[in-house]
């Protein structure tokens, strides 16, 4: 593999384009997917092309990009000959998966969600735990006999 100056295109995300629902409907007992999701998100890209072989990292190489109703994965810096090609994949949905990202970066978040959608969840799971926990009982004060 040569080099790849940054801002480069490396390879189209391709595939067929699907409502989401009809890929979540598709995709529901699948543990992988390669679904790619574009304009509002009611849309993905079934892909099945050299761009699903590309790893997440929360600190890439490459990033996406629409162009033209295209999606392509491009080069954000200097790519070495055979340095391993990376994007962020900033998930935004995807039920209850962990979505645990093992990137080794030192900016690593510990998941391929976007920052945003951590903080969504996280909000989430704060009001799920009100709703959950028991009410709290203040302590009984000291009684005094009489």
């Amino acid at each position: 593999m040569a080099p790849i100056r940054k801002g480069s295109r490396v390879v189209e995300y391709t595939g067929p384009r699907i409502p989401k629902d009809e890929a979540d409907a598709k995709y529901e007992n699948s543990p992988t997917t390669y679904l790619f999701g574009v304009g509002d998100g009611r849309t993905v890209i079934d892909g099945h092309g050299t761009a699903m072989f590309i790893n997440h990292s929360c600190d890439p190489n490459c990033e996406t990009e629409e162009i033209d109703g295209q999606v392509w994965i491009m080069a954000i810096r200097h790519i070495r000959a055979g340095e391993e090609l990376t994007y962020d994949y900033y998930l935004y949905d995807g039920d209850e998966d962990e979505a645990r990202c093992n990137c080794g970066s030192v900016h690593c978040r510990k998941s391929m969600y976007s920052p945003e959608e951590i903080r969504r969840r996280a909000r989430a799971a704060k009001r799920a735990g009100r709703k959950s926990r028991p009410k709290a009982v203040a302590p009984r004060g000291k009684q005094r006999r009489k």
